[in-house]
């Protein structure tokens, strides 16, 4: 074999490798992607499903030119590096196929085509193992259009939680505090400290995770968690909501609406930063969003779009960082889609964002221009008051493991929080 052949080889296989084992982190969607959300049992959820169920994957193209997309499917560790596994070890059956489930929009002034990716489907009949995945949405050329994260677990521990207050006299106003066990009937931990690993997340945000916590101290197979600071989440605040189910009136804090272009517009009343504020129960789905027509029968194709005008004061904002709209409906992202406008003369944020008919949690979010989320100075503020949901997922590999494996999940809610 020639010598620069053989050099070629080699670098080929090098940068090949190198990109396998690179963090895979999700891709935001295009402009005409839209409401992209797992849904199971009809309802939009948090990526993290018990091996075995059955779950979707449902997003709209606002093109409507029912265009081909595929899907791929890549099973990552812990710290979300695609694992040294064959696939033919997490599918059974195949992946790369074109999703072909999909419909137009029905009696709508934004035409979008609606695609849906269910799993098990009659390509992909089984995810084998637990653990991390990504899934990629692919065009014709495969290149990727977005990709978003996804949890598999299995049920072998139990993780019993409870929110406290933190012991931190500075926080104690601002910050919510986990403590956890973990203890299993059917397996014998070994080497807890480099085998067992957990993740925790707050309202299903991946933004907020918290990883890499070792267990403090072990009583048989119990591991238990009973940190000070290192497992502290800033509280945050209510989040806050509209609801446009009928697009056409005015209802719950949409002030105007009007259509004065090719869709729906809906104008929000004015959010008041709420950092110094007292703190006041609102009832919320903690980021959630539900998609909803009154006056359709089927809510997948028959929800229309509408040009969602948000308006921010804040007058006391004075840091160097952006304010962005996120949630469940635009998977917390921090794009330019999403990032506020100052209007000087108005002396108000703005920023109209297209969304689908229904109902929608919404906060703003601070982040600067690496797109690191300023928590502690939350536009809303953060109250230990504040009701939030918790997920702990328990990682275990054995040394004699190729992967790492989900064996259990834990919730936790503070609306019940102890000091």
């Amino acid at each position: 074999m020639p010598k620069f052949l053989f050099q070629n080889l080699l670098l080929f296989f090098f940068f090949a490798s190198v990109t396998a084992q690179e963090v895979q982190n999700e891709v935001p969607p295009p402009y005409n992607i839209k409401t992209v959300s797992f849904v199971q049992n009809g309802a939009n959820v948090i990526p993290i499903f018990e091996l075995g169920s059955a779950f979707e994957l449902q997003f709209d193209d606002l093109f409507g030119s029912e265009a081909n997309y595929y899907f791929d499917i890549t099973h990552c560790d812990y710290n979300w590096k695609p694992s040294d596994i064959p696939k033919t070890d997490y599918v059974l059956g195949f992946d790369n196929q074109r999703i072909t489930d999909y419909s137009n929009s029905f009696n709508t002034l934004q035409i979008y085509s609606h695609y849906r990716l269910a799993f098990p489907n009659q390509f992909t009949t089984q995810l084998r193992i637990s653990g991390n995945y990504i899934l990629k949405i692919l065009n014709e050329d495969k290149d990727v259009v977005f990709s978003r994260k996804f949890i598999l677990y299995e049920e072998h521990s139990t993780v019993t939680a409870q929110v406290k207050r933190t012991r931190n006299l500075s926080n104690i106003d601002y910050k919510q505090n986990l403590d956890f066990a973990i203890l299993s009937n059917d397996i014998v931990f070994q080497n807890p400290l480099q085998n067992v690993k957990v993740l925790l997340l707050q309202n299903g945000d991946f933004n907020t995770t918290i990883k890499n916590i070792v267990p403090q101290y072990t009583l048989g197979n119990q591991l238990v968690y009973k940190y000070d600071k290192e497992t502290q989440f800033w509280a945050g605040n209510e989040f806050l909501y509209f609801e446009n189910k009928d697009i056409r009136s005015a209802s719950n804090n949409v002030g105007k609406v009007g259509s004065n272009s090719d869709i729906y517009n809906s104008y929000l009343y004015t959010n008041q930063a709420r950092a110094n504020q007292i703190y006041t129960l609102n009832q919320d789905v903690n980021g959630n969003f539900v998609v909803k027509n009154i006056n359709g029968s089927n809510n997948q194709i028959e929800a229309d779009y509408a040009w969602v005008y948000f308006t921010l004061s804040a007058p006391a904002f004075r840091l160097n960082k952006d304010i962005y709209i996120t949630g469940m409906f635009n998977n917390y992202s921090l794009t330019p889609e999403y990032k506020m406008d100052y209007n000087a003369d108005k002396g108000v944020y703005e920023k109209a964002v297209m969304i689908k008919q229904g109902f929608t949690n919404f906060e703003y979010q601070i982040a600067d221009k690496k797109g690191v989320i300023d928590y502690e100075n939350a536009i809303d503020g953060n109250f230990y008051q504040t009701e939030n949901d918790y997920i702990i997922l328990v990682y275990y590999k054995q040394s004699s493991d190729r992967y790492e494996r989900v064996i259990g999940k834990g919730t936790a809610n503070s609306v019940n929080i102890t000091n």
